[in-house]
């Protein structure tokens, strides 16, 4: 599949007509026409609908229109940046990858704190599923990764890599308030198992709950009734009132400010979280390794507290 296919689809789409879409892409007719019938055999479906004049996308042919732009648009843009980073190394984009309830509050704190002292960079955050994360940190697509972690998991460490503590947060039990201000859900002796919003067997951040749901015996308490591997509709869904759960201080402090969410359980049922920087050794510059020095001798510098 040639990426360039989807000019021609795009100024067929603004014509109408196979001849002129040709002649905007120096085409002759045939060769534009294979050009398009190659994308719809790649497609599997037709892009175009030849029968009406002028011609039309189908539903399809905008859908696939639509998302190759976008991918062009990015391949442009990655490969703008690329050129300016080897062109002027001063001008390096940092790329910080990291969980999606990190970069929600805590990342623009801590980048703030961080340039305050260390001087002004030019970053970006990519914010995704740790695993994902960590995968583009093995390969190089991220200079750093920013993930959540605990002493007794350790879910996030990525090998034999170097991390630092940047920062604290915790996981808190939650749920939507009665119209008494009382939490919807507790866990009062005696009560029905509490419905449970739960993160999902593969989220990493699951695990850190382990120890606390072992040592309290929560798990037999505990109906779970919707499983995400995002703390946003998690979150989401406990302000609905569908039931209680564990979620990061940090992106629930809003709502706990006002009201919309209440504490439930116990004052002990508080899960402390690190969160730690990570980097990958075998792919770095001067700049990366300039600020992975100056966090090592500074850490207490930009250390932020995702309260």
């Amino acid at each position: 599949m040639d990426v360039f296919w989807f000019h021609d689809l795009a100024r067929l789409a603004q014509t109408g007509n196979f001849s002129q879409a040709a002649e905007l892409s120096n085409l002759s007719q045939p060769a534009l026409s294979r050009r398009i019938k190659a994308l719809e055999a790649w497609v599997g479906v037709d892009l175009v609908d030849r029968k009406r004049q002028p011609v039309r996308l189908t539903d399809a042919g905008l859908q696939m229109l639509e998302a190759g732009q976008q991918a062009l648009a990015r391949l442009e843009q990655e490969r703008s940046q690329i050129l300016e980073s080897r062109s002027l190394p001063d001008r390096y984009v940092i790329t910080f990858g990291a969980q999606h309830s990190i970069g929600w509050r805590f990342y623009p704190a801590w980048l703030q704190a961080f340039e305050e002292v260390f001087g002004p960079i030019l970053s970006r955050l990519r914010a995704d599923d740790l695993p994902n994360c960590l995968a583009d940190l093995k390969t190089g697509d991220v200079d750093f990764v920013i993930a959540y972690d605990h002493p007794q998991t350790r879910a996030s460490e990525p090998g034999a890599q170097p991390s630092l503590v940047i920062g604290t947060d915790s996981l808190v039990p939650v749920c939507k308030p009665a119209p008494d201000g009382q939490p919807l859900f507790d866990f009062a002796p005696g009560r029905a198992a509490v419905p449970f919003l739960r993160f999902g067997q593969d989220a990493p951040i699951a695990a850190h709950m382990e120890p606390l749901f072992a040592a309290q015996n929560l798990t037999p308490r505990l109906q779970t009734v919707y499983e995400n591997a995002m703390a946003g509709a998690l979150r989401i869904r406990a302000r609905d009132g569908a039931g209680v759960a564990w979620l990061p201080r940090s992106l629930v402090a809003p709502d706990l400010a006002s009201n919309l969410l209440v504490r439930t359980g116990a004052p002990d049922w508080e899960v402390p979280l690190e969160i730690r920087i990570h980097r990958n050794t075998d792919h770095s510059n001067r700049l990366t390794r300039a600020i992975w020095s100056f966090l090592e001798v500074r850490q207490s510098v930009p250390l932020v507290s995702a309260d």
